[in-house]
């Protein structure tokens, strides 16, 4: 296998879809030496396989506004690889979706779930819906419209949706109203991130930060520091930054600055308790506006417009907001203020160039597809639970999820770890995650 004649073949055959085909690249660039290895994988044709999904599903979402107006938006689900286990992916609501980011996301979670350890395939889905500006009455009606098109396509060992940008507990809870009603049947499994008190599981917002953090943890232990006081400057402020911020802040570092599309806000002192509790008020407003923290805690917070998280001075980045969001410049500037580590907590948060930056500056670096695996694999451990009708509580949630995502790096620095000792935690995910998929493919012959 070469990755750039798998390359030329992918554009030629997907023009214009840039996200999907960098992140495909990324893998076969990690993966090709190991690959070469296994003349088994390449008789199967392995690669050719798994970068192109099992099916796509694309649908017409017709809805009412508040002035009785008749909408209509583009609803997709990508179920991209269940070599491992039924496809498992978040739904994503961003007037920015389209088919390649979906292919994207849907690429990486297939390794993302199998760094987890848990029997999930891999999946995506969403909508160029925007939910910023709208009501709650609204966004019902849009959840209750596109769960009317996507509702035979998913089920509790078929296709397991959960949240993702744009998607939190208010709109798990619309879709799955809607999901009951049509199916008549009260599969809690159906969708992950629900609401405590009918299935959902204790800690599942916060997993994804929570992971974050834990991962984070392991990492600067492998090079024999910790958390303890160091500076961290996050993006965004939805769910997964909430909480990183939240488990940031018990484990003892200084969270200093969150950003939003709008800017960013310094906070010096460190993000307090009350300041964490409002960032879940920010998102649930549908106003999108991070300057909505320095208005409300104005001695605390100072906002700057049009600016990102990365021009605060940090130790620690952790962009939590979208793909793509860290640029090369961004890298540059993080490293003359003194950054010594980032760890992606988006999917694909930093650009190609970003990364090769770090890498080369001596600047820890992990992905996304490993830091952030932490919700996807709480997802799973409430699906565990929908199907044992049992549910845990926070400390055995906690325990089990702190021990997946030692597991995570493990496998990293496993697969990894280079001839000089470096860790190259890229390759590391890549290689682990891929190994899995590849040989349950091969297992299962050519389907």
């Amino acid at each position: 296998m070469k990755t750039a004649t798998i390359m030329q073949q992918l554009a030629a055959k997907h023009p214009g879809e840039a996200e999907y085909l960098e992140a495909v690249q990324e893998v076969l660039e990690s993966v090709e030496d190991v690959y070469n290895q296994h003349p088994e994988f390449e008789k199967a044709r392995i690669i050719e396989r798994m970068v192109e999904p099992d099916r796509i599903f694309t649908f017409r979402i017709t809805w009412v506004n508040d002035q009785g107006e008749v909408c209509t938006n583009l609803g997709y689900r990508v179920q991209f690889n269940s070599a491992i286990g039924p496809y498992k992916g978040g739904l994503r609501f961003h007037k920015a979706v389209t088919p390649s980011m979906l292919k994207f996301l849907g690429f990486e979670q297939t390794f993302k779930n199998a760094l987890t350890t848990l029997p999930m395939g891999g999946a995506k889905g969403g909508s160029d819906f925007d939910p910023v500006g709208k009501s709650d009455a609204e966004i019902m009606r849009f959840c209750q419209a596109f769960m009317q098109e996507l509702w035979q396509c998913i089920g509790p060992d078929q296709d397991i949706p959960a949240g993702d940008v744009g998607v939190g507990g208010r709109e798990i809870g619309y879709l799955y109203g809607m999901y009951k009603k049509l199916a008549r049947q009260y599969n809690t499994g159906v969708l992950t991130g629900k609401g405590s008190t009918w299935g959902g599981s204790i800690l599942r917002p916060e997993a994804t930060g929570y992971g974050a953090l834990y991962f984070t943890e392991h990492l600067l232990a492998q090079h024999h520091k910790d958390l303890q006081g160091k500076r961290i400057a996050l993006s965004g402020f939805g769910n997964v930054a909430w909480g990183a911020a939240k488990k940031a802040t018990e484990l003892g570092a200084k969270v200093i600055a969150i950003s939003g599309p709008d800017g960013v806000c310094e906070i010096p002192d460190g993000i307090t308790q009350e300041m964490i509790d409002y960032m879940l008020v920010m998102r649930s407003s549908n106003r999108n506006r991070v300057e909505d923290m320095a208005t409300r805690f104005p001695e605390k917070a100072k906002f700057t417009a049009g600016q990102k998280a990365w021009t605060v001075p940090c130790d620690i980045a952790l962009p939590c907001a979208f793909q793509n969001e860290l640029a090369l410049e961004d890298a540059q500037q993080l490293h003359s203020n003194g950054c010594w580590c980032c760890c992606e907590v988006s999917n694909m948060g930093c650009q190609p160039d970003a990364i090769r930056y770090f890498q080369q500056n001596g600047i820890l670096f992990a992905p996304g597809k490993a830091v952030n695996a932490g919700g996807v694999a709480t997802s799973g451990l409430e699906m565990t639970q929908n199907a044992e009708h049992i549910s845990w509580d926070a400390e055995e949630v906690d325990r089990r999820l702190h021990s997946i995502m030692q597991s995570i790096h493990e496998q990293c620095v496993r697969f990894g770890k280079q001839q000089d000792g470096h860790i190259d935690y890229v390759k590391g995910a890549n290689i682990a995650g891929f190994m899995k998929v590849a040989q349950a493919m091969l297992e299962q012959g050519t389907i």
